[in-house]
């Protein structure tokens, strides 16, 4: 792949992007990506316990990138996504984003922003409103970052992730004694290591003294290094440093346009009859366990967050 994926409104690429991204790879020279990627689809077509191999050349890049360039890290990533698929298929599904995830948006205003940072970065913002939670948003919140991050996969190309969460307005407590642990942390294995989510920071505005019990649970759940990048926020002005004003939603003080028709434009393509056959079909990217060495499935997997051997999986 020589040359950025189409326009598209959700996903605005820099027209350096891809020549930035390669080069603090290493992975710039030409030819140089071309040839990692014959390399890692090679090596797909022999996993024998992968129920699909033809990952499109752009899917395969763009795990190269969240691997930081390594051959044998994207390996891992790739088989981790299609064994998730396996051990966890309460997140993943045939999902309308409109039509099948009730009331999720009540309690949430879940954006990607279009435009990314001077660094490359992509921010993800979601505002949380001053509701009562059910649990069974939770699930849903988190099957539609899955939804939007597989679109990502083969539309976006970006060094690294700044989520944002705006808690200013919410329940700080009843989010945390709402939570699911084990869930959250199965979400965000699949978000860091099945997709290669590589997080720059995770911000959290709030001025609730509270908070402290939201970091205590995040850190619960976050690795040492990524838990390092966690930043609170008093105030939306306190995230300036870090994501620059111009970038956000009217009613952060920027100039893109208000969350709620980011959102839309969301909505609408995730829930394209396209981008729903696209799920369909990523979706089949699972494994079949018979067909791999048990040892290596023990070695790497029965000891991850959330102790995948009491799973009880369909």
């Amino acid at each position: 792949m020589d040359s950025p994926p189409p326009y598209n409104k959700l996903l605005k690429l820099k027209p350096d992007s891809f020549e930035v991204t390669r080069k603090e790879l290493d992975l710039d020279k030409p030819g140089r990506m071309k040839e990692a990627v014959d390399i890692l689809d090679a090596w797909v077509q022999k996993q024998n316990h992968f129920r699909k191999k033809d990952f499109n050349k752009y899917y395969l890049e763009t795990t190269l990138i969240g691997s930081k360039g390594s051959i044998e890290k994207a390996k891992r990533v790739l088989d981790k996504m299609c064994t998730l698929r396996s051990l966890l298929p309460q997140f993943f599904g045939d999902f309308n984003c409109k039509k099948d995830f009730g009331n999720l948006f009540d309690i949430v205003t879940p954006i990607v922003l279009p435009t990314l940072t001077e660094e490359h970065y992509r921010i993800c913002w979601m505002k949380i409103h001053d509701k009562q939670y059910e649990q069974a948003q939770f699930m849903d919140f988190y099957r539609y970052y899955i939804i939007a991050g597989d679109y990502m996969k083969t539309h976006d190309y970006t060094t690294g992730f700044r989520i944002v969460a705006d808690f200013s307005e919410s329940n700080v407590m009843d989010f945390v004694t709402k939570s699911n642990l084990v869930e959250m942390r199965q979400a965000l294995t699949i978000y860091m290591e099945g997709y290669g989510m590589r997080v720059k920071g995770i911000h959290i505005i709030t001025p609730s003294k509270l908070v402290d019990a939201l970091v205590t649970l995040l850190k619960q759940i976050l690795n040492p290094k990524i838990a390092g990048r966690l930043f609170i926020h008093k105030t939306v002005e306190d995230i300036y440093k870090y994501v620059p004003q111009d970038l956000l939603p009217v009613e952060y003080g920027g100039k893109e346009k208000p969350m709620q028709e980011i959102l839309d434009d969301w909505l609408d393509v995730l829930s394209s009859e396209e981008h729903m056959s696209y799920m369909r079909e990523i979706n089949c990217a699972v494994t079949d366990e018979s067909c791999r060495n048990t040892d290596t499935f023990n070695e790497h997997y029965a000891g991850m967050p959330g102790t995948f051997r009491s799973l009880s999986v369909d």
